[in-house]
């Protein structure tokens, strides 16, 4: 699988490139692909590309390339100017700490090593984040609970959006944030005392460890929300000590 994510990220670096010509600074890959921890059906590969600009003649040059990165079920790449990659860390601190923190230069430049993250809107994007997508996963599960395969698939493909901020929730906490999912979640087990069965189960299914026939999806769903919940609160509370 890994050789495979390999020749089509190359693939779309080439595609890019011919695309662009001088006018791309950089194509970036960064995510679960960038950390090493891609898991099948439930992973991405998310890339960046920066742009001198972006207009009209920019987004027409990337509609091939999109159109053959995205008929192989992979998210489109998250277009950036060289403007906007340095002036809005402030506005995107989670997304780039991320990508500060893991990430694999695929064409150009290397834009990212020394980047500096404004972290004036952190914690709050972090509390929004937990919330919002906390309630995206009340609505989808609303609709599933009478169909168990595809509830677990829910929290399953949510899973990862989870473990990812409670790294930033054990940054915001002046604590180490491990960049693998199930050290992160164990972690803020420490840090927060919630309690990380949920997410382990979810994980293992994830990675294989777990079939879905052997969860019992209300019950996992119900223990899961409310450590999500618990994992929100304690970020709330960390603004107002």
């Amino acid at each position: 699988m890994a050789n495979e994510s390999d020749k089509r990220l190359s693939e779309l670096s080439t595609r890019l490139s011919q695309a662009f010509g001088d006018r791309l600074l950089s194509v970036v890959l960064y995510g679960s692909a960038a950390s090493g921890e891609m898991h099948g059906k439930y992973s991405d590969l998310n890339v960046l590309c920066v742009l001198k600009t972006i207009g009209p003649a920019e987004l027409r040059l990337a509609e091939s390339p999109i159109r053959w990165w995205r008929s192989l079920n992979n998210p489109s790449p998250l277009f950036l100017s060289e403007e906007e990659f340095y002036n809005s860390t402030d506005c995107f601190a989670i997304e780039f700490h991320d990508i500060v923190e893991c990430h694999r230069v695929l064409a150009g430049a290397d834009l990212v090593t020394g980047l500096i993250v404004d972290d004036t809107f952190y914690r709050g994007q972090v509390e929004h984040e937990l919330r919002a997508k906390l309630l995206r996963l009340r609505q989808k599960a609303g609709g599933l609970l009478s169909e168990p395969a595809q509830l677990v698939l829910l929290m399953g493909e949510s899973v990862s959006t989870f473990c990812n901020l409670s790294r930033h929730a054990l940054r915001l906490a002046g604590a180490p944030s491990p960049m693998n999912k199930r050290d992160a979640i164990g972690a803020c087990a420490t840090q927060f005392g919630i309690d990380p069965a949920p997410f382990y189960t979810l994980l293992d299914l994830r990675e294989g460890a777990k079939k879905a026939r052997d969860l019992d999806p209300p019950a996992l769903l119900a223990a899961y929300m409310q450590q999500i919940e618990a994992l929100t609160g304690a970020v709330d509370r960390l603004a107002k000590k």
